[in-house]
């Protein structure tokens, strides 16, 4: 990376901590407030009822305060990320940080406490002290050996799960990696030889865990800055001194002459092709230094075919990733009061996390990560982050094991209201903007920037570059463009086009002729023809008509019906549309809901309703997700002869013949179409009857319009959109003044576009 590239990250990382208002994490209400007793309620006189109820009895605190879901996040800045000792206010960032990874992969709500201490006996003080305000304590960027000491002692001193996430995170999951890799390399965890660089926390609790697994003491080889740790050295901590060895090895090269497993905790670039050779048939290495692992991915599976390879990155196969264990096992001990973290519960998140490996992976799963089938195999040994299976499966393994080692204080009896409930946390995040990213950087498309003369297109540009989600074509005045690339310090190697620039003379004539063949018999002559290529949406469209590019988005700076044109002209409708649409994904609290049609058909016939729902349900099975849609109408199910009434039952008819696969019902009003139990009560015939609908069909333009509009700023809903619907090539029309997040969202659902109509090309081929 340039030493530009560089700085323009430091100061893009400064921003977002920084605006709109500084951190990651703040605190809401959860009641109501606007009225005077409201406030008489949530404080005086009104807050002394549950006091004097919690005075009674202590346990009451979890009934009627935060305290059953809320953990501390504690460090006291001694050992943060490769940063070391920088410092309890320094690590508050990233504190927040692990907050904000608890509330989106579990709903578990974090207050981060900096504590501003080194002594491990004023720590522990600290920590007992606050104790009360917490169901449990996540203690996190603590130098060993102190944090060995300051997490034992907290386990026994208090009655709130307590742990080191530092230490154990990266035992549970590599743990989970580790069975399955011994399984497919059909080798026994009694037998097989370790070797292991890195002999602080992280390494050391790995090594325990392994144990407790059955691996033997005396096969263990581990590895710190001085070299071996073996029987005669004297400068070890305790837990340290547990692997030394009475063995001989010159070096760590010595050592992996015939090992079966490589574990790296340590710095990158050690381990080279040649040591990786010398290792026993079907070697398992996890090379888990961050971000530079110990030898390179590719390195490692270029040096041996029968490697089964792990690394902390997400970039490869088999990352192992600590989101993948705390925030559901602190979910799950949360949720039935546990007392402690224990060995059992640790042991079944790793049992749950292998176990989960191997069952048959979701779709949604294989579309963020863009594999067609991800099977149990050397390249998927442990579930993905993103894999949303992960709340309902770890947390109750952790809970189970906790009342069934005795430490659970209230114990669940039904369990599949508890996976209902855990399904629902879910809702409320932006996992699916970043499933949509993810699945975009698989594989990256060509897609033209039509107005990239534009500041926020390009810093939109610059975004889907540098994370490698597109491969942008600024279009757009050339002089323009390169001044705001200098401002922006936008260096990257992107191809800009001026279509009205000399050097585009040859292209342009040569669109034109095209053009006019289409057109000629429609009024449209050579010249008209000429005029239109030097228009920049009618030249990015013939771009991606041309094959040069896969997609364009536009629309930035000039109303929706003039870009809308030029793409019609030009590309026009998939095969078998008559008519185009759009759809705007909104993420509301309770989950991604798709609206249609929001930008294009005024007023639609009942045929064409049916079939807007029937391409909206296309894009949605593209985004991962299993379309429930919900035909929307001001009566229930024909109760209203009125025509607009009558056309909704016409599409849903119509539907229900022709499409029985997809699960769509109406005509509903909209209270009905989201709220599950009184459709269920009401109308327990419908098709959706126990469903979550997160599909919207409007009966006309303005009602999707309005309401699009209306939930944008009303609940500041995120929003992707409108995405086209029925073109035949990848082509995204922004709203006029789309924000830069807009711009980046609407790029990536271009590029997951293009990848899904490459892919039904290949079908039909």
């Amino acid at each position: 990376m340039s030493k530009s590239n560089k700085e323009r990250k430091r100061r893009e990382a400064l921003i977002y901590h920084a605006k709109p208002q500084p951190g990651k994490i703040k605190v809401v209400p959860t009641k109501r407030y606007s009225t005077q007793r409201d406030l008489s309620l949530a404080y005086s006189p009104g807050v002394a009822e549950p006091c004097l109820e919690i005075a009674k009895d202590k346990a009451n605190v979890y009934k009627y305060t935060t305290k059953a879901n809320l953990v501390a996040v504690i460090s006291n800045g001694t050992a943060v990320l490769g940063l070391g000792d920088i410092g309890p206010e320094a690590s508050k960032p990233v504190m927040e940080g692990k907050g904000l990874l608890f509330k989106i992969f579990a709903d578990i709500d974090v207050f981060d406490i900096e504590v501003d201490t080194k002594d491990v006996d004023q720590f522990i003080e600290t920590v007992k002290n606050i104790a009360p305000t917490f169901g449990g304590i996540n203690l996190e960027d603590i130098a060993a050996p102190e944090a060995f000491e300051i997490e034992r002692r907290l386990i026994e001193e208090l009655d709130i799960p307590v742990m080191h996430d530092d230490q154990h995170g990266t035992a549970i999951i590599s743990s989970a990696a580790l069975i399955n890799a011994l399984e497919l390399a059909e080798k026994n965890i009694e037998d097989v030889r370790f070797v292991v660089s890195g002999a602080g926390s992280a390494a050391i609790s790995c090594m325990n865990l392994y144990v407790a697994l059955g691996a033997k003491l005396e096969n263990i080889a581990m590895f710190d800055i001085d070299g071996l740790l073996h029987k005669g050295r004297t400068d070890l901590s305790p837990m340290q001194a547990r692997f030394r060895t009475s063995k001989h090895y010159n070096s760590l090269a010595d050592a992996m002459k015939n090992a079966d497993v490589f574990l790296g905790l340590s710095v990158g670039n050690i381990v080279s092709q040649d040591m990786l050779r010398s290792m026993a048939d079907n070697p398992i290495v996890f090379a888990m230094a961050n971000p530079t692992p110990e030898i390179s991915y590719a390195e490692a599976i270029a040096s041996r075919e029968d490697i089964i390879m792990a690394t902390g990155r997400s970039d490869h196969p088999n990352q192992v990733n600590n989101v993948l264990g705390f925030p559901f096992i602190f979910r799950g001990a949360l949720d039935v009061r546990a007392t402690k973290i224990n060995e059992a519960m640790k042991m079944a998140a790793v049992k749950a996390l292998a176990a989960l490996a191997k069952e048959p992976v979701p779709e949604q799963v294989n579309i963020a990560y863009g594999e067609t089938k991800l099977n149990f195999g050397k390249e998927y040994i442990i579930p993905k982050p993103f894999d949303p299976r992960l709340i309902a499966k770890i947390p109750p393994a952790i809970a189970k094991a906790a009342m069934e080692s005795g430490v659970a204080t209230e114990p669940i009896e039904d369990w599949a209201r508890y996976e209902d409930e855990l399904l629902h946390r879910l809702g409320a995040d932006n996992k699916i903007i970043r499933l949509l990213h993810k699945r975009a950087r698989t594989n990256p498309k060509r897609i033209v920037f039509a107005e990239a003369d534009h500041l926020d297109v390009l810093k939109a540009a610059q975004y889907v570059y540098d994370e490698r989600i597109a491969i942008p074509i600024l279009l757009g005045n050339e002089k323009t463009i390169h001044e705001l690339r200098d401002e922006l310090e936008f260096d990257g190697d992107v191809e800009i086009i001026d279509p009205k620039s000399d050097e585009q003379i040859e292209r342009r004539e040569r669109f034109a002729n095209i053009y006019w063949e289409s057109r000629k018999r429609k009024g449209v002559t050579i010249i008209d023809a000429q005029k239109k290529m030097r228009e920049r949406n009618y030249f990015a469209a013939m771009l991606v008509n041309d094959g040069y590019a896969d997609g364009l988005i536009s629309g930035y700076s000039r109303s929706y019906p003039t870009v809308v044109k030029p793409m019609l002209e030009l590309i026009g409708t998939a095969k078998g549309v008559k008519r185009v649409a759009t759809t705007n994904l909104m993420i509301t609290e309770r989950g991604p809901m798709f609206l249609s049609d929001t930008s294009i058909n005024i007023d639609p016939s009942g045929r064409e309703l049916a079939k807007i729902a029937q391409m909206t349900a296309l894009t949605v099975k593209m985004f991962g997700l299993e379309p429930n849609i919900a035909m929307l109408s001001y009566s229930n199910f024909g109760s209203s002869e009125h025509e607009n009434a009558k056309k909704v039952s016409e599409a849903v008819e119509y539907l229900h013949r022709y499409y029985p696969e997809i699960n769509v019902d109406g005509a509903l009003q909209s209270d009905f179409a989201l709220n599950r139990e009184m459709l269920a009560e009401k109308f327990p015939f419908s098709k959706l009857a126990g469903k979550e609908v997160n599909t919207l069909v409007f009966p006309n333009l303005d009602a999707a319009n309005i309401t699009y509009k209306l939930m944008k700023e009303l609940n500041k809903a995120d929003s992707i959109g409108p995405i086209m619907l029925g073109m035949s090539k990848p082509v995204h029309i922004l709203q006029l003044g789309s924000s830069v997040d807009e711009i980046i969202n609407m790029a990536a659902v271009a590029v997951v576009d293009s990848q899904e109509k490459e892919k039904w090309q290949h079908r039909k081929e």
